[in-house]
This record gives C-alpha cells, sequence and structure tokens, in this order.
C-alpha cells in the first residue's frame, strides 16, 4: 500500500530473489568481473570468464548463475523492465536510489530496484560500447539507442552530481499503426480519412505537416503511423537524431546523425543529412524532430517543392510559429507558408481513463496578414466529451487539391466519407500489425 502523495510501486513477479548468502556471492563474483575489465578495451564480459570464476569459487546455484548469466545477455536488475512492454520510460536517478518508470497506462511508479554506482556504470559502458561511442569526463553525456531501438540518455558525474544517470525511452514491439489510433481514441476516423487525402494528395498535391506537443505525448507515434498513407511508389528519406521511424515502406532510406568524437572531429548534424537528403531525389522527407538550424534548410526546400513531415515541442498551434520564426531555427516568416498542416497532441491525465494521449487541434497554415501567419482551424477537441469535432468552414488543401485534380469540392468530401467508413470497418476486425496496416491501405486503391 502506499500514501495518497506516493508514487504506486511497481513489483515484477519475475524477479528472481537470492538469498542474503546467494546475494553476497553474487555481489562478490560481480565485483571480480568487473575489477577484471577495469582496464580492458573490451568491456564485454563472455560466458568463460564468468565459468572460471565459477570454478575457482565453487559456485553451484543455479539461481546465482542464472542471474549472472542474464547479465552478462541483458542489462542487470533493470533488464525484465526492459521487456516489459507496458512500460514507456524507465529512469535511473543515481546511486542507491529508486528506479523509476514510467507505465503507459498508469503512469509514473517507483520500483524496489536500486543500483549501486559500478552497476549503473556498467550499463552505461555495455550501451556505449554497443553503439561504438565512449562516455567519460571529457564527454559525460551518451545519447544512443538498444539493439531493440529503444531511446538512451546517460549521464556521468560531474554533469550529474548525485551519480551516473540512465533515462531510456521504450517503444512497443509491436508498434501502434493508424488502425490501433483510431481504436484508442487518439485520433478519430474522419480525421484520419481527412490526413489520407491530404498525404496521398490524390496524387496531385500531398500536404507538408508539421506534428507539435508536449514530451511523451506520442508525436513520434502519430508521425509514423500516418506515414502508411504516403504511397508506395514514393521514394522516402527519413532524418532522425536516434532511429526511431518504423516506416513500412520498401524504398525508404534511414538516416542518423552522429555525434562529435573525443576530439570533437567528425559530427553529422541533422542539418548536413537533410542537405545530403536533398541530393538523393526524395519524394518526401521526413525528420523526427526540428530543433534548430535544419528548419530554414527544410523549408527552403518544402519552397522548392519536396514534401515532408516532421515533429517539433510546441504547446500549440502558434506557439509552433513562435518557436519556428525565432532562434535557433529562425525561418523567414514568409516561408512558414510551404507548411500546410499543424497537428497538436497532448498528453491527458483523464479522472476515469488515466492517462491518455489526444490529438487536440488541427490547424491549416492559410497565408499570411500584417507580417503575421494566419492559421484556419480545422478539427478541436471537446475535453468533456473527448471527442476530436471537425469545425472547417472550407480547407485551402483540399480546395486545391479539387482544382488540380478537376473535380468538384464535394467529390473530394464524399471521398473522405468514404475513406472514413473504410478505417472505422477496419478498426473494428482483429488487431493488425504496421505491415498489415500498411497492405489494407493499399487494398483501398486496388478495390476502388
Amino acid at each position: 500500500m502506499y500514501d495518497k502523495n506516493d508514487l504506486p510501486l511497481y513489483k515484477s513477479k519475475n524477479e528472481e530473489k537470492l538469498s542474503e548468502n546467494e546475494e553476497k556471492k553474487y555481489k562478490e563474483i560481480k565485483e571480480q568481473l568487473i575489477r577484471k575489465k577495469v582496464n580492458d578495451t573490451n568491456i564485454t564480459v563472455n560466458n568463460n570468464e564468468i565459468n572460471e570464476i565459477l570454478i575457482k569459487e565453487s559456485i553451484k546455484s543455479e539461481k546465482i548463475i542464472n542471474k549472472l548469466k542474464k547479465d552478462l545477455e541483458g542489462y542487470g536488475k533493470i533488464d525484465f523492465l526492459l521487456k516489459d512492454d507496458e512500460l514507456e520510460e524507465i529512469m535511473i536517478i543515481g546511486e542507491n536510489k529508486p528506479v523509476f518508470i514510467y507505465h503507459r497506462t498508469k503512469g509514473m511508479m517507483k520500483t524496489e530496484i536500486k543500483l549501486t554506482e559500478i552497476e549503473i556504470k556498467q550499463i552505461i559502458n555495455k550501451i556505449a560500447n554497443f553503439v561504438q561511442r565512449k562516455i567519460d569526463k571529457e564527454t559525460p553525456i551518451l545519447d544512443a539507442r538498444l539493439p531493440n531501438g529503444s531511446r538512451v540518455n546517460a549521464t556521468i558525474p560531474p554533469i550529474t552530481a548525485d551519480g551516473s544517470t540512465i533515462t531510456i525511452r521504450k517503444f512497443k514491439k509491436d508498434q501502434l499503426n493508424i488502425l490501433d489510433l483510431i481504436k484508442s481514441n487518439t485520433i478519430s476516423a474522419h480525421l484520419a480519412a481527412f490526413l489520407w487525402i491530404t498525404i496521398d494528395g490524390l496524387n496531385v498535391r500531398p500536404s507538408n505537416i508539421i506534428i507539435s506537443g508536449g514530451t511523451g505525448s506520442g508525436k513520434t507515434t502519430t508521425l509514423n503511423t500516418l506515414s502508411s498513407f504516403i504511397p508506395t511508389n514514393e521514394r522516402i528519406i527519413t532524418i532522425e537524431d536516434t532511429l526511431e521511424l518504423q516506416i513500412p515502406q520498401e524504398h525508404i532510406i534511414r538516416t542518423e546523425t552522429r555525434p562529435p568524437n573525443i576530439e570533437g572531429k567528425g559530427e553529422i548534424d541533422m542539418d548536413t543529412l537533410l542537405k545530403n537528403s536533398l541530393r538523393q531525389r526524395p519524394d518526401r522527407i521526413i525528420i523526427g524532430e526540428v530543433r534548430s538550424k535544419e528548419a530554414i534548410t527544410l523549408f527552403g526546400a518544402l519552397n522548392t517543392g519536396h514534401s515532408g513531415m516532421g515533429t517539433l515541442h510546441a504547446n500549440s498551434t502558434q506557439d509552433t510559429i513562435t518557436r519556428l520564426i525565432n532562434p535557433p531555427m529562425n525561418v523567414p516568416s514568409v516561408m512558414i507558408n510551404s507548411i500546410d498542416f499543424i497537428i497538436m497532441q497532448n498528453r491527458i491525465h483523464h479522472p476515469e481513463k488515466g492517462i491518455i494521449r489526444r490529438i487536440t487541434e488541427v490547424a491549416e497554415v492559410v497565408g499570411m496578414e500584417m507580417n503575421k501567419v494566419q492559421l484556419n482551424k480545422i478539427y478541436q477537441y471537446n475535453y468533456s466529451t473527448d471527442q476530436l469535432e471537425y469545425t472547417a468552414i472550407s480547407s485551402k488543401a483540399l480546395n486545391e487539391i479539387s482544382s488540380m485534380k478537376g473535380v468538384p469540392i464535394q467529390d473530394i468530401k464524399n471521398e473522405i466519407k468514404k475513406r472514413e467508413k473504410y478505417l472505422i470497418e477496419n478498426s473494428k476486425k482483429e488487431h493488425h500489425n504496421t505491415l498489415e496496416t500498411k497492405t489494407i491501405i493499399n487494398n483501398y486503391y486496388h478495390n476502388n
């Protein structure tokens, strides 16, 4: 039980408990292994090294052996946390302090796990070794990813005064798709159909989209799911700090930034990757997160006919514009017109449903007036009904598709309704993975 001011406690049913004597022996063996690796350039421990110490110490306890093998194959005490698909974030905040986790439905929780500084550094070194980077006093910050795609940030003293820290952003093994987002009410079927039309552009006018929101609001997941609406004949290039996007497309180039080495050389930033992508004849450029000077390059590309999508940290549609036109992005106001839609997404604490993620607003960039970007609100979330409402009288993008396609605007609206019905029907069926969902989207074109 816990006090109303305390966090709920997360417990693992699968964690193997050692007796006091076994725990003592386990720690002694681990210390020996760590000491053995202090001056070794290869910090990876192998089975032979463990067996050597087990024989020397005459250890026959299966529980100790299993725990050591688990440490070898995984990440020690936090290994079972990494395997729990219901966890979104794992947070190690220092030596002998509780490890915190963020549960997908229950929110922030506290675990009974505590790690020593040596154990934390062992995990950090294992991760750094996997991505072939160093973390030391000269470079005390590590941004990396695990083999399963989880994003990792690690710090060591002196920049974190209470010891080394690790923050791991986990992703579901089976990526969410657009049908999942409709089921969970993150997006309405009508908006999904509307975006489907504007993203494929009926092959005449694809839209450019920025997805904005706070940390953990689900921006990347939404970006990932909306990519299923990109036609299969298009060439996609993704640009990310850490590879997260899992886009179900055959013709795709995935690129990832590289931090500078110990000498401060060899950095490849997003702007460099973006400029290079323009030489690779992309039909669609997707940026994981727009943060800095790459914004000008992106908007320059969008203004010269390329199509693009990306995410950005902001609290509102107007805040999105403000961030884009001010340092460090500095996008000229006249270039903002190259974006068609800003999608706002938020993480909300619902009194009955707990933590929910919702698209709360969709605004269309319609032009400039008195040097100010003008927005047309297309969708607005109703907090009291937990529904996303279509509020637009008209849409500039839809009108342009209508004109360029040479069909009445009513035909475009009818097509949205048709696609909405198709998405609702398929969202009611059994769960589909990302590739199956892409096939469902493609089948619509073949059957209509």
